[in-house]
């Protein structure tokens, strides 16, 4: 009644106040109405988000067939009779560190890839490569092949024998003129996204990139790969001490020269 404390019903009798006048609150109620409606039961419960049905054969028919209208460079998508279909997605390699791949070996012909022979386990000799940036491959997949099996791929294709877990998926898409990118769980289907999104790669792209979100398995690295890591530290910060003190020491000398030029003037 003085203090005009708000409460629910239900914890009012939770509530203790050092109040002047004991008792009012609990046996009055003053005129504005001290106690709101109860609250509901059900604030705290989180809603599970209902996953969408998966397509139907004759959805993905259509959607096939939709898709296949737009294209204008032959690379179609084909409907297989258990349901699953296959096609081409690009994806641009933006990696901006270099890649392990085994010294002195030959470049992969068309017979060791329909044999699916390995070349990187030919020899133990390592050596340090960037690939060109921004550089695109083109995958021939199917609708059952995972974010984790196009990353695995596309390493074995330029025979990067680094952890797949270094590397990420990332899916780009351009809306309002701003480049958004979403990292793609391992266990994405990338055609489909392809299917949904159409041939249009200014739509939707596809980009692997190096895993900047924290979940970098660091033991997944090599010694020698780690000390490399140190020594570009090392390096740079030497280097940026060398910006410094290059910086202070061209502003030590404009001092010097104004003192200088200062003394021979009066006042």
């Amino acid at each position: 009644a003085d203090c005009r404390y708000t409460c629910h019903q239900e914890c009012r009798s939770l509530i203790q106040l050092d109040c002047r006048r004991p008792g009012q609150c609990q046996s009055q109620l003053s005129p504005e109405g001290t106690l709101l409606p109860a609250c509901s039961q059900n604030v705290t419960q989180t809603v599970e988000e209902e996953k969408p049905e998966p397509p139907t054969v004759q959805e993905i028919k259509q959607k096939i067939e939709k898709y296949n209208a737009k294209v204008t460079n032959c690379l179609l998508m084909k409907l297989n009779e258990d349901g699953t279909y296959t096609g081409f997605i690009k994806v641009h390699l933006k990696l901006r560190r270099p890649v392990t791949v085994p010294a002195g070996i030959r470049p992969q012909s068309i017979y060791d890839a329909l044999k699916e022979v390995n070349l990187a386990e030919m020899t133990d000799k390592r050596t340090s490569f960037y690939l060109p940036l921004d550089a695109i491959k083109q995958l021939h997949i199917s609708s059952t092949t995972t974010v984790s099996e196009v990353i695995q791929g596309l390493l074995k294709k330029f025979m990067v024998v680094d952890n797949p877990q270094k590397f990420a998926l990332f899916k780009e898409m351009r809306k309002d003129g701003q480049v958004l990118l979403q990292k793609l769980p391992l266990t994405e289907y990338p055609l489909y996204l392809r299917l949904l999104a159409g041939p249009d790669t200014d739509v939707l792209s596809f980009v692997l990139k190096e895993n900047e979100t924290g979940e970098v398995e660091w033991d997944a690295f090599s010694i020698p790969e780690l000390q490399n890591f140190l020594m570009i530290l090392d390096k740079e910060e030497k280097e940026k001490i060398q910006q410094v003190h290059r910086k202070y020491e061209r502003f030590k000398q404009r001092l010097q020269q104004t003192l200088k030029e200062a003394r021979g003037k009066p006042g």
